[in-house]
């Protein structure tokens, strides 16, 4: 039922998209520099006073769970120590949802004027889940080294917020809350500081990724990159295009920046191991503490050094992709991806048309395609019902798998309502719209699962159009793959059809690999997302759709037959009624003749 010809001229204005994306490539922007060195930055006594034996932090409060006793002493002491130093400090306590459930947290808050009313702030949090955690406490010693320096009589042209939250093992609710503290103020850039002190590096150092789409701005990255650089004297290990597609197309992060980034506020992680956070016994070294600290400065200094007549950053964050050295600005991708789902679109509707001329039906191969998706709906609804009743602690952000391990019961418990949903749920959809027995190999069925999976990725697409390019592969091998248009066997039309699915795969596989989860936590990660509302409504009902459509598009192969012989090939083309030359009324006379 499809038609080579109208897919052959529906690929054109793709042509177009495509010149228009290889001119659309724009120059990376330049860093902010400033000619200040970081000296004032004393990394021997941030060390000392984290980690002194006795009477460092590390020490004092060595269990800080999030709202625990540890964690609110600590918040005092920080306060006191910013008071200490010239800021003017509040505290603000809210509940939140973190790796131990519901509780109350504190979020420490101190600021000093500036001559320009825009905010530079920098957040670090201070719990870890497990005991002492030496370098997740790193970005606190960082936090409060940079109290001292910036402290009176010091002045910052910008006004300057320095922030100590809680939750950051495991929700994000800290950095949250300071979103909803800074909502209607002018923030030009917030600096979040993570593992500042492990010996084990992991790129990148500045992480960009955020919990939705998009990532930290452009020059606020290369700002930071850039002192990272001129302090370490390398690198900052930053990310490649597919690894930014990756993480646009599936927004999840540990790092509190990303909760921020979410929230409309222009954030950027510094941190030794990427957005991972270190393990408890992480082993730490004074250097690095040195170093990345005055990076960090460097980073704040730079950035105070904008002009006043301009913001900082002129967006709060940024959509686009960066290449080894240009970057592919977000409206290009859209086009592109955009010209490539009109295509299928233009395709499907031309075969849709035709089936409608043979009288095949096709409502019915719709609602067919359509319950292959109940079981993966009804699994996510029952995981927010788990969460609904207390049955589960889901915080509204990604979790790392050492803060809060999976559940194997409640595991177990959301696959087999999958199981329940797939064997009975489905069959008794099926039966009311009487297609169970159906032939799958009928036209109707490609042609559906074809329009169904191009409607979702159109939806996708006005949404996130880097999570519509996963499924665009899928459309056109689906388009004459799942049909009987192709001649092949059945196992190679099995592996033809599946390999749609591959991209989505490899782009869930390599989130999985960079949060360091395997399979286990990486199914558990998903029912958390799930049930804590990380994932929209509207993301649980899309990728169930798509997922319905890769099962049905698996099953109509299965059962697809052969092409069809010359004798049962319709007749697409015709003349005009009144046509009457060979063909129509037999041979011509000359022609019989012969």
């Amino acid at each position: 039922m499809i038609d080579p010809r109208i897919y052959r001229a529906a690929l054109i204005p793709v042509l177009f998209a495509f010149v228009l994306l290889a001119f659309s490539l724009e120059n990376r922007p330049q860093p902010m520099r400033t000619p200040i060195a970081p000296d004032a930055f004393q990394g021997d006594r941030a060390f000392e006073s984290a980690y002194e034996s006795g009477e460092g932090l590390s020490e004092r409060f060595a269990q800080r769970r999030p709202g625990s006793d540890g964690d609110n002493r600590l918040a005092g002491e920080v306060a006191a120590q910013m008071r200490d130093a010239g800021f003017r400090v509040r505290t603000v306590q809210r509940a939140g949802d973190t790796i131990d459930g519901r509780q109350r947290l504190r979020t420490v808050i101190a600021r000093r004027p500036g001559t320009i009313d825009e905010q530079i702030v920098v957040v670090a949090h201070r719990d870890a889940a497990g005991t002492r955690a030496e370098a997740e406490l790193s970005g606190t010693a960082a936090l409060l080294e940079l109290t001292r320096v910036f402290g009176a009589p010091r002045q910052a042209r910008h006004t300057l917020t320095l922030v100590s939250t809680s939750g950051g093992s495991g929700g994000s609710a800290g950095a949250a809350e300071l979103a909803r503290e800074l909502g209607g103020l002018p923030v030009g850039a917030v600096v979040v500081l993570g593992d500042l002190t492990s010996r084990n590096v992991r790129a990148p150092l500045v992480t960009p990724w955020s919990n939705a789409l998009g990532g930290s701005p452009q020059r606020l990255r290369a700002t930071v990159q850039e002192a990272v650089r001129l302090e370490t004297g390398s690198g900052s290990g930053a990310p490649r295009a597919l690894s930014q597609f990756a993480r646009f197309a599936m927004p999840a992060t540990f790092g509190e920046q990303g909760a921020l980034l979410a929230r409309g506020l222009p954030a950027v992680l510094l941190s030794i191991g990427g957005d991972s956070p270190p393990p408890a016994n992480a082993p730490i070294s004074r250097e690095r503490l040195e170093t990345f600290g005055r990076a960090a400065l460097r980073s704040v200094t730079a950035l105070d050094s904008a002009p006043a007549a301009r913001p900082i950053t002129t967006e709060a964050s940024s959509r686009d992709l960066l290449t080894s050295r240009k970057i592919v600005p977000a409206w290009a991708i859209r086009l592109f991806t955009g010209a490539l789902l009109l295509t299928v679109l233009i395709t499907a509707v031309d075969a849709l048309a035709a089936l409608r001329r043979r009288r095949e039906p096709i409502v019915i191969w719709l609602g067919w395609t359509l319950t292959a998706a109940l079981p993966f709906l009804l699994a996510a609804v029952f995981a927010l019902l788990l969460n609904a009743v207390g049955l589960l602690d889901a915080p509204g952000a990604p979790v790392p798998a050492q803060a809060l391990a999976a559940e194997l019961p409640a595991l177990l418990a959301v696959l087999l309502v999958f199981a329940l949903g797939w064997v009975w749920l489905r069959r008794a959809a099926l039966r009311l719209l009487r297609g169970g027995a159906a032939d799958r190999s009928q036209p109707g069925a490609q042609v559906a699962i074809v329009l169904v999976a191009t409607a979702v990725a159109s939806v996708m697409w006005i949404t996130n159009p880097y999570a519509a390019a996963l499924l665009i592969p899928a459309l056109h091998i689906w388009l004459f793959a799942v049909g009987p248009d192709l001649p092949m066997g059945r196992a190679l039309r099995l592996v033809v059809v599946a390999l749609g699915v591959v991209p989505a795969a490899a782009v869930a596989l390599a989130l999985a690999r960079s949060l360091d989860l395997g399979v286990i936590d990486a199914t558990w990660q998903l029912v958390l997302l799930t049930a804590g509302g990380h994932i929209s409504p509207l993301s649980v009902l899309l990728w169930s759709v798509a997922a319905g459509c890769a099962v049905s598009a698996l099953l109509a192969a299965a059962h697809a037959a052969g092409p069809a012989g010359d004798d049962d090939v319709a007749i697409t083309v015709r003349g005009p009624r009144t046509y009457a030359g060979p063909g129509s009324l037999g041979g011509t006379e000359s022609a019989l003749r012969r």
